[in-house]
């Protein structure tokens, strides 16, 4: 590998990321942006535009200060005032970039500039030759590049070497273009310019398409060694081309583009989450390399083959990106190889096979209630399976009358010892009801001291875990269950701690004429 392939990653997050609307970053967050750019490895941060506004100047400012590895670059218009704020914001740095553009597009020239391609041409040699009397180290940019005309481009990019740019680059601006198509634009630059060996070409596209990242990998194997791009995606309209996904592409399919950049690729997703926060905007789930869902398998043959070997379903691991591991979401597609593996990641270890039938069972009716299946509710399903292994009284069905103008009834089927019994009751509310019917299908009478229930998980639609203890002659016992509908649980809790007493007296039948006194 030489110095030929080696990429120069340009961020551009806290300038044109902040162009997104409702993305503006307060200055103690940009720094704090800065600080992990600057330890991700970027090679160059973009950090504002300081014409535009005090907060912009004044963030460049900080943040050429504290940057230690990293090129702190301010934008300027092609414009003396606007290179004089970028300069006066950069000069603290050791080294700095001006970043200066303007327009080259037929469309731009005429309805935005109101200038003719000549007057275009003094612009770029007058701004960028300014801009040279600052710094060795000036980008020029042709605003539209894609949408301008190839003779015309070629001439302007000439020009801005012979000023003194030593990188161009070629936006994207409206992200109009295709893979092909801003390949030829590279290529062509490359073949026909002739001073563009004293340049390094450089891509800024935009994702209005959804061909960001495509067009700028395009670039790339076309000749460019310099991406801008922004973390998670972020920036005007549809955003940029992701920094995540132009690194990690590079790094994965290493045999088709062998590139490399500075990029420690393990703090991407700490980079990405910071971004996130500042800006307030949520990273979507099936965003690549750091979406939630990007290292997360949910159906049952891609779990199986996980668990028999991870490169079946990724082809990068979450370590390299900075995610601690791989997850095996658990939910109605999953499998019993997934879940068995769950359940030993829990900590159930010697499990029988009847008693992971039974929690697998329940646990796909719940998974078919629930968006999301977590830890908790998996243990709460095996905990209660555990206990029913033993039950001598299940619940068959239970229907309940509740609410306002009815009284509030219990309709139940048990199964005791075998037997089915079916009943009703009448409570002072839908618990008690309930508690009353199991008491008249099986004849008892105990202690009810406490009667507990709480979410196992968040959300509406998490599983409630009931506590019931009940006592006999001085002893107690306790009884869980957990379902999505409360009153399920408290029957099945309720029933849970009978078993129990049952199951300590070691009775072998039902003795419907003896009271369990307390």
């Amino acid at each position: 590998m030489n110095n030929k392939n080696r990429i120069i990653i340009f961020d551009t997050t806290m300038r044109d990321g902040e162009q997104s609307p409702g993305a503006s970053m307060s200055l103690e967050e940009k720094i704090q942006i800065s600080r992990v750019f600057d330890e991700l490895g970027i090679d160059v941060i973009e950090a504002g535009f300081p014409i535009a506004s005090p907060g912009d100047f004044e963030a460049v400012t900080e943040i050429s200060k504290i940057l230690k590895k990293a090129t702190p670059c301010g934008l300027a218009r092609a414009t003396k005032k606007d290179i004089d704020a970028c300069h006066e914001a950069l000069r603290h740095a050791k080294k700095f970039r001006i970043h200066t553009f303007i327009s080259t597009s037929a469309l731009h020239m005429k309805h935005k500039l109101n200038k003719s391609p000549e007057e275009v041409l003094d612009a770029i040699k007058e701004s960028v030759s300014y801009a040279k009397k600052f710094t060795d180290d000036v980008e020029w940019s042709c605003e539209d590049g894609t949408r301008t005309d190839m003779d015309y481009m070629c001439r302007s990019v000439e020009l801005a070497i012979k000023s003194g740019a030593t990188t161009i680059n070629i936006p994207d601006t409206v992200g109009y273009s295709v893979p092909s198509e801003f390949k030829v634009i590279i290529e062509t630059l490359l073949n026909k310019v002739p001073n563009i060996d004293k340049a390094i070409l450089s891509t800024h596209c935009h994702n209005d398409l959804g061909l960001a990242v495509a067009n700028s990998l395009a670039g790339v194997m076309a000749g460019a060694r310099q991406v801008e791009c922004t973390i998670n995606g972020i920036g005007e309209r549809a955003g940029n081309a992701a920094l995540e996904e132009i690194v990690m592409a590079m790094k994965t399919r290493n045999d088709l583009m062998p590139f490399t950049t500075g990029i420690n690729t393990k703090l991407i997703s700490k980079a990405s989450k910071v971004v996130s926060n500042a800006t307030g905007f949520p990273v979507q789930f099936n965003k690549a390399i750091v979406g939630k869902n990007a290292f997360a398998h949910e159906s049952g043959i891609h779990q199986d083959g996980m668990l028999k070997n991870r490169q079946t379903y990724e082809i990068m691991t979450p370590e390299s990106v900075g995610v601690k591991q791989t997850s095996l979401v658990m939910g109605k597609h999953s499998g019993r190889h997934a879940f068995k593996d769950k359940l030993s990641d829990l900590g159930y270890i010697g499990v029988t096979d009847d008693v992971v039938e039974l929690a697998f069972g329940k646990f796909k009716i719940l998974a078919d209630k629930k968006k999301h299946v977590y830890d908790e509710d998996i243990a709460a399903l095996v905990d209660d399976s555990l206990i029913k292994e033993e039950n001598v009284i299940k619940l068959k069905s239970l229907r309940v009358v509740a609410g306002t103008g009815e009284p509030q009834t219990a309709e139940m089927t048990l199964e005791v010892f075998g037997e089915i019994k079916k009943g009703s009751e009448v409570g002072d509310g839908p618990v008690d009801a309930i508690f009353k019917c199991i008491k008249k299908l099986y004849k008892h009478d105990i202690n009810l001291k406490l009667y507990q229930v709480h979410a196992v998980t968040e959300g509406t639609d998490a599983q409630a875990t009931v506590s019931v203890r009940i006592e006999e002659n001085g002893k107690s016992t306790v009884g869980q269950a957990a379902n999505t509908d409360t009153l399920v649980a408290s029957a099945e809790a309720y029933l849970n701690a009978l078993n129990k007493l049952i199951i300590k007296r070691k009775r072998k039948a039902p003795d419907d004429s003896i009271s369990v006194l307390a």
